[in-house]
């Protein structure tokens, strides 16, 4: 259970205090978002791994020129799949607030961003679990917080795995 750090206040999200949402008992979990920069093509798909809260790795990809929301989103998700073969996870959950792309990973629907459903969907086969979640924003706010840092960065795909980049898994504590 997460508990909020003593002397800190918990962070917000449209209102509502941010809680990151523990995945089931033996799996690692993974929230991904994206994030689009202002007055340019630019945007980056981020992904943080934890494990009961423990942070263990992060990965953001920066890029120009997609901007169709559930195309970039989709590209998170299988951004994620890369994070967890990068960590040498084989059981865990993916989280995103965009339910749309979640339903199209989970049912294999086509449409304008299907090839990358499709990949994702191969892909997840490697692994022992996956599965795909849907959950709103208050609860994916480090993927968020690195996704809109990460649009100013180079282009490219950066990874972190022994210490969280600035601002990131700040707020939780295990119990």
């Amino acid at each position: 259970e997460l508990v909020k750090p003593q002397g800190r206040a918990w962070p917000e999200a449209h209102g509502s205090p941010v809680r990151w949402i523990p995945p089931p008992i033996g799996l690692m979990k993974i929230n991904v978002d994206v994030a689009l920069a202002k007055n340019s093509r630019v945007v980056a798909a981020a992904a943080v791994a934890r494990d009961v809260g423990k942070f263990l790795g992060a990965s953001a990809m920066v890029m120009e020129g997609l901007l169709e929301p559930n195309t970039v989103e989709t590209i998170a998700c299988k951004k994620g799949l890369a994070l967890a073969r990068d960590l040498v996870v084989r059981d865990f959950s993916l989280s995103c607030d965009n339910a749309e792309v979640i339903r199209s990973i989970r049912e294999g629907t086509m449409g304008s961003y299907g090839h990358i459903v499709q990949e994702i969907r191969a892909r997840s086969r490697e692994f022992n679990f996956v599965d795909f979640v849907h959950e709103g924003r208050q609860s994916n706010f480090d993927a968020h917080v690195l996704a809109r840092s990460s649009v100013y960065d180079e282009l490219g795909r950066h990874v972190w795995f022994v210490s969280p980049p600035n601002g990131i898994c700040i707020f939780y504590e295990a119990q």
